[in-house]
């Protein structure tokens, strides 16, 4: 027997480790030498900073949600701007996590291939995708409950990880002097690049927090959702900021921000330091689920953001079937099928020729960042009702959010750097922009 809606599946302990774990990907285990070497110890100013953003944009769409329980990001788009907004936003949104999935699902074939060297990389892939396929067509508490684990299993490892460090800054576990806080200093100071290195890191820590904004295709499927979601947004962000800025201070601490780079993974060499002669294959196994939660979360966006667009009259209808575990089992096959064509892509294609593909899921997080909280300053006049929770300091909050990502998005269109892939994704939104004006009717969603 087929539902004829999602079932709201989700707990508040779910949505809490979802956005955790969406939040912290691998770039944390493996790019953190990238985010260092762009700024120095100062780093975590700009993880700090970023984090405030990340809160006024999960504020203000903690807020829809409170006024409209039935609404996920693109309805609430469509409320503000109208459908044919809302259908770029959807569909652009679709892309960006059929990319991000076909990137995670490779990598994870290549962290499998470091216990099975003899087995090819396509074949490790092609496994990973039918377990991703085979858990989101369960019901979506299972897909709930196992990104619970997966994303505990990368806390525990901060936690870990930063509790190790910190004792060997002072002298722990090693016959070398500790170094306390000399490396914050040395080396050219807290800030050896400057302000501007600062600035240039925030580019990719916003990136780091993409992810954040998938809590609003769980709106459907969480009971009460307009109470649990304010108070999971107020306990997560807090938590993932200093997540992140406390083992960057640890690295930066424990070595010479300079050389962390030369040195490989600065979570292996604390592990090894302690005497984990397995470091390396600790550390493959979190990167192993780093990428393979990535992967599995962004299977539940696309299936979800399918019958979302489908709901909106701006795709097939027969992406509002569900099966008999109430699974958009349409929506997805067709993101199943579009995963296996990115996997060959990403597989076969040269390097710079998908990196140039990669620039697109960057480009969308800043414009459905903006688009949440343009779209809030929008309705909050128009409020049918008043929400128990509201974004503090209202307006003034949403518009620094709303100038400050604008103008790092303006940053990032206009570096020459980006060139190919600015080009890239501004031909996906003319494209999608075509396909709106004349294929889509402009009005309000009701």
């Amino acid at each position: 027997m087929q539902q004829d809606s999602l079932q709201k599946g989700l707990l508040p302990r779910h949505l809490r480790m979802m956005a955790i774990g969406g939040m912290i990907g691998a770039g944390m285990f493996k790019g953190s030498a990238e985010t260092v070497a762009l700024a120095g110890p100062g780093v975590v100013l700009a993880y700090l900073f970023g984090g405030a953003l990340m809160l006024i944009v999960m504020a203000a769409l903690a807020e829809m949600a409170g006024v409209f329980p039935k609404s996920d990001i693109r309805d609430l788009i469509a409320r503000a701007f109208g459908t044919r907004a809302a259908f770029i936003a959807g569909w652009l949104y679709w892309i960006n996590w059929v990319l991000v999935m076909a990137v995670e699902i490779v990598a994870a074939g290549a962290f499998l291939q470091f216990w099975f060297t003899s087995t090819p990389l396509w074949v490790l892939s092609l496994l990973v995708a039918l377990v991703i396929i085979f858990i989101n067509l369960l019901h979506v508490k299972y897909y709930g409950e196992m990104e619970f684990w997966l994303a505990s299993m990368k806390v525990a490892t901060l936690l870990v990880f930063i509790a190790l460090g910190g004792a060997m800054m002072f002298g722990a576990f090693s016959a070398e002097p500790a170094p306390y806080f000399t490396h914050y200093t040395a080396h050219g100071g807290f800030f050896p690049r400057g302000i501007s290195g600062v600035f240039a890191s925030l580019l990719v820590v916003i990136f780091s927090y993409g992810g954040a904004e998938l809590l609003g295709l769980t709106i459907a499927e969480t009971k009460d959702a307009d109470k649990v979601l304010p108070r999971v947004i107020k306990g997560i962000v807090g938590r993932v900021v200093v997540f992140y800025t406390l083992p960057l201070l640890v690295i930066c601490g424990l070595m010479p921000w300079n050389e962390i780079a030369q040195k490989g993974s600065p979570f292996v060499q604390v592990l090894s330091s302690v005497g984990l002669s397995s470091a390396a294959h600790i550390m493959n196994f979190i990167m192993l689920t780093a990428v393979f939660s990535a992967a599995n979360s962004g299977m539940y966006a696309t299936s979800r953001m399918l019958y979302s667009l489908a709901k909106g009259k701006v795709a097939p209808q027969a992406f509002l079937t569900l099966s008999k575990n109430g699974v958009p089992i349409l929506g997805l096959i067709v993101s199943a099928c579009s995963l296996f064509i990115g996997v060959f892509v990403a597989y076969a294609a040269p390097e710079n020729v998908f990196n140039y593909l990669m620039g697109i899921p960057g480009f969308t997080v800043m414009l459905i960042w903006i688009s949440i909280c343009v779209a809030q300053l929008k309705l909050r006049p128009l409020y049918p009702t008043q929400p128990s929770f509201k974004v503090a300091l209202f307006p003034y909050t949403t518009w620094f959010a709303v100038l400050t990502l604008g103008s790092i998005f303006i940053s990032i269109v206009c570096n020459p750097d980006n060139f190919i892939s600015t080009l890239i994704c501004i031909s996906i939104v003319v494209i999608l922009f075509i396909g709106a004006r004349f294929g889509v009717v402009n009005t309000p969603s009701r």
